[in-house]
């Protein structure tokens, strides 16, 4: 049977919310994601607080999770995400982040926006997680943002996101994920990108991490999955996303979808669904108590 990678995101799923959840609670919801057979979870950031005040608290969450888990329980991978080279020192001195994970855009615009950073120096900060991560016997993964697409009228197209890829293979960068920033991209553009950029890196590791509205979504699974991806990005409800698409429905990809389209293409994803049950009622009652966003059906 074929078997597909599910990352679960639930720092992409968090990291936008107004009202901070308990760190208590954040790495309660952790553990059950680990008991519920996830092993792969975007789980934290080091970025400045005074920008993203719901993730001050990574340290304190992850060594609350570790402290939760059962001890027979063997950790999972969790990945934490870094703008800088003082985000860099602080996942690496976090025990329990196993990844580095470093979002690098390919839009002009958004990348000033995000990181306040040029071309050249974002690239020249990757070159540095890299070796820094491999020194640390850290992983790393750098996301690709607007791979499927630039709502903001600057050149785009696959020979672009080509020419990164190219690049982070050259300087061997094992894992890349591609992202639809904005979640317009269709599955046609899907599936022509990763089958294009999947042919121009083979040896890369490469993930797809979607947005889109809930109806949507299994034709954007499907295509990436008939294109060779065997690595989803995901976030349990839909929860999260890209603030600035202009549409409130347009959220992370719901893992419940990742797992059904799986199942329909007659792939495993080495999760026990049966378990699933609290780990949504926690997702839903973030949503009831610390956002304004309707329960995921």
């Amino acid at each position: 049977m074929d078997r597909v990678k599910i990352i679960e995101c639930p720092r992409d799923a968090w990291q936008g919310l107004q009202e901070i959840i308990p760190p208590s609670y954040k790495a309660g919801y952790l553990k059950e994601l680990v008991l519920a057979g996830f092993r792969h979870i975007d789980a934290v950031s080091f970025v400045s607080p005074k920008h993203v005040k719901q993730m001050a608290d990574s340290e304190e969450v992850m060594q609350k999770f570790l402290a939760a888990l059962p001890p027979n329980e063997q950790p999972p991978e969790i990945i934490g995400i870094v703008v800088n080279e003082k985000g860099l020192e602080r996942a690496l001195a976090t025990p329990g982040v196993s990844t580095i994970g470093y979002p690098y855009s390919v839009s002009a615009y958004f990348r000033r926006a995000n990181a306040n950073m040029t071309r050249a120096e974002s690239r020249t900060l990757v070159e540095t997680l890299n070796k820094e991560s491999k020194v640390a016997n850290r992983g790393l993964v750098v996301y690709i943002s607007m791979a499927f697409g630039n709502p903001y009228d600057e050149p785009w197209g696959p020979e672009i996101v080509e020419e990164t890829l190219e690049w982070l293979k050259d300087i061997r960068v094992k894992t890349v994920s591609l992202a639809d920033t904005a979640g317009n991209a269709t599955p046609e553009i899907i599936a022509e990108v990763f089958e294009r950029a999947n042919q121009a890196v083979a040896g890369v590791e490469l993930g797809i991490h979607l947005h889109s509205r809930p109806g949507n979504a299994e034709a954007k699974i499907l295509a990436a999955y008939n294109a060779g991806c065997r690595r989803f990005d995901g976030a349990l409800t839909g929860l999260g996303g890209c603030p600035f698409a202009g549409d409130e429905l347009v959220g992370n990809i719901r893992t419940e979808d990742i797992l059904a389209a799986a199942r329909k293409a007659g792939a495993d994803a080495g999760v026990d669904e049966s378990r699933l049950t609290k780990v949504l009622a926690m997702s839903n009652e973030i949503r009831n108590r610390y956002t304004h966003a309707p329960i995921a059906r």
